[in-house]
C-alpha cells in the first residue's frame, strides 16, 4: 500500500477480503505471515493498537451508536473531560464540529445518529477515522446502499484525503466504482493474490477474470 492510494479488492465472496481487512484493523490474528509499516514489522493485536499505528476501518455495518449524538459517536471510547471527571460534551461538540467542516459536512454534533441519513452517517464515521489522525483507512463497501448525491460527497471526501497523502483500502462489489476511484486493484481468489491491475490498464473483463481463477 502506497502513500496517497486508493487501492480496491476485489474478489469473489469467500475470496479472502474480509478476512485480510479484520487482520489489519486487529479484529482477527494472523496464522501466519507478517505486516510491514513504513518498512518496520508490526503486529496489530486488536482495534485499539491498529488506532494507535494510524489504522482505522470504517465497516460495512457502520459501528455507530443511534441513540447518541454525532460528537459522542466521533469520540467514541475516548469521550473528553472536564478536571472534574466530568464529560466536556461542549468541547467534545467543538471538535466534532471542526472535523465535519473538514469534510464539509454541515450537521449539528448533537443531532442523534438515528436522525440523520445513511450517507450522512458514513461521512460522520469517515469523520472518526480523521479525529483519530489515520494515515491508512479501510473502506469496506463504502456507498452501499446510499443515494447518489451522498456517493458523490465520498467519492470527492476520498480524492481530498488521497491528496493530503492518507492511504485507502476499499473493499468493493461494485465494478464501476471499483474502476472510477481506485489507482490500483489486487483481485483475491481463494485467498491469493490472483492479479495487480493498475488503474489504466482495469478493465471489468480482466477483474472478472481474475476473480474467477483466469488469468
Amino acid at each position: 500500500l502506497y502513500a496517497g492510494e486508493v487501492l480496491a479488492l476485489m474478489g469473489e465472496n469467500g475470496a479472502g477480503k474480509s478476512t485480510l481487512m479484520n487482520i489489519l484493523s486487529g479484529s482477527l490474528q494472523p496464522t501466519k505471515g507478517e505486516i510491514y509499516l513504513k518498512g518496520e514489522k508490526v503486529t496489530v493485536p486488536g482495534p485499539i493498537a491498529a488506532k494507535k499505528l494510524g489504522i482505522s476501518k470504517i465497516h460495512q455495518e457502520l459501528q455507530i451508536v443511534p441513540e447518541m449524538s454525532v460528537a459522542e459517536n466521533i469520540f467514541l471510547g475516548r469521550w473528553m473531560k472536564k478536571k472534574g471527571g466530568s464529560v466536556d460534551f461542549k468541547t467534545m461538540a467543538a471538535e466534532a464540529r471542526k472535523y465535519l467542516e473538514m469534510l464539509d459536512v454541515h450537521v449539528d454534533p448533537a443531532t442523534k445518529l438515528k436522525d440523520l441519513r445513511i450517507g450522512e452517517q458514513q461521512l460522520v464515521e469517515i469523520a472518526k477515522a480523521i479525529s483519530l489522525n489515520s494515515e491508512i483507512i479501510i473502506m469496506d463497501e463504502p456507498t452501499r446502499g446510499i443515494d447518489v448525491g451522498a456517493k458523490r460527497h465520498i467519492y470527492e471526501l476520498m480524492n481530498e484525503l488521497t491528496a493530503s497523502g492518507v492511504s485507502i483500502i476499499m473493499v468493493s462489489s461494485e465494478l464501476p466504482e471499483v474502476l472510477g476511484m481506485s489507482d490500483r486493484i489486487l483481485v483475491i481468489h481463494e485467498g491469493t493474490i490472483a492479479g495487480e491491475v493498475m488503474h489504466e490498464e482495469a478493465t471489468q473483463e480482466k477483474i472478472m477474470s481474475l476473480a474467477t481463477g483466469g488469468q
